[in-house]
């Protein structure tokens, strides 16, 4: 275990990980809404310790009812929607809601029309949008940072490594 803790130290001098010089915390609630799990998997990677989410106050919740972000994955069906409002609805004030992956955002689609919902913000408003199928863990890792940095107002924490991007800007 120490050869690993050691080696993962020398990974992140090498790849200048910043450290974070301010105190601030997102707690998101992952809400699945009929996905392949390629997002899932990408959303687990960026929180392993190469990417390390954790370092920046990004954490994910069990209950909606501690939760500042609702990340939502997958192809909205019409059997989410009760559960994803009820979600939304549960979240204290301020809220934001993210969008992960091409699915929920309506684009390219798998699966039969009339149970589809179409993309999430035709249900809740969206705040963060994170395109790709599936975003990579780089893209999700600095979409996220960068919705923490323009809550507190200050300048950005990660390098810019990806197409991620905050409130509302869409990506491809």
């Amino acid at each position: 275990m120490f050869v690993l803790l050691n080696h993962l130290r020398r990974v992140r001098r090498e790849i200048a990980s910043p450290r974070p010089d301010w105190r601030g915390s997102l707690a998101l609630r992952h809400v699945d809404a009929g996905s392949c799990n390629g997002c899932e998997h990408e959303l687990t990677a960026a929180a392993n310790p190469f990417y390390d989410l954790a370092q920046f106050g990004l954490g994910i919740v069990a209950s909606p009812r501690h939760a500042d972000v609702l990340l939502v994955t997958g192809a909205i069906t019409t059997r989410m929607v009760p559960a994803l409002q009820a979600a939304y609805q549960a979240m204290p004030e301020p809220r934001l809601v993210a969008a992960l992956g091409d699915c929920a955002l309506g684009r390219n689609l798998l699966g039969a029309p009339d149970e589809l919902a179409g993309p999430l913000e035709n249900i809740v408003t969206v705040d963060l949008r994170i395109g790709g199928c599936p975003p990579t863990p780089a893209a999700i890792a600095a979409a996220l940072i960068a919705a923490l940095d323009e809550l507190r107002g200050g300048a950005p924490t990660a390098p810019s490594q990806s197409q991620g991007t905050a409130r509302g800007a869409a990506t491809s």
